[in-house]
């Protein structure tokens, strides 16, 4: 296996989800349709998807064992301070890593983005 080329979250509330990347996380949107939502980040290096449930999930907890990592060009304070204000849950603060340092949010159901300032 090469590498991981696509990821998609089945997400609860399709619109809420998308104004999340988009207005608190600052994500490009790429193509979108009824059922998804492709977002690009950093100038398309990562692209990944929301889309409506693939298969029953009501009363099934998401985000649990799930992480997406995103290595960022901007200083992870700052990444963190205009997260906070913009009302985006972060999960502690930042850290040290083996690959730099880090910060995790939660997005509206619960899956866990980092955002990485590589070495």
């Amino acid at each position: 296996m090469k590498q991981l080329t696509f990821a998609s979250l089945q997400v609860t509330d399709l619109q809420a989800s998308k104004d999340f990347y988009t207005q608190k996380l600052g994500f490009e949107m790429g193509d979108s349709n009824p059922q998804a939502c492709v977002f690009k980040y950093n100038q398309g290096q990562a692209s990944f998807a929301i889309r409506t449930p693939i298969e029953p999930i009501d009363g099934k907890e998401l985000g649990i064992g799930v992480a997406l990592w995103f290595a960022v060009n901007e200083n992870v304070d700052g990444l963190k301070e205009q997260f906070t204000t913009r009302g985006v849950t972060t999960i502690g603060p930042i850290i040290e890593t083996p690959f730099g340092r880090a910060f995790h949010v939660k997005d509206p159901d619960g899956y866990k983005l980092t955002f990485l300032e590589a070495k």
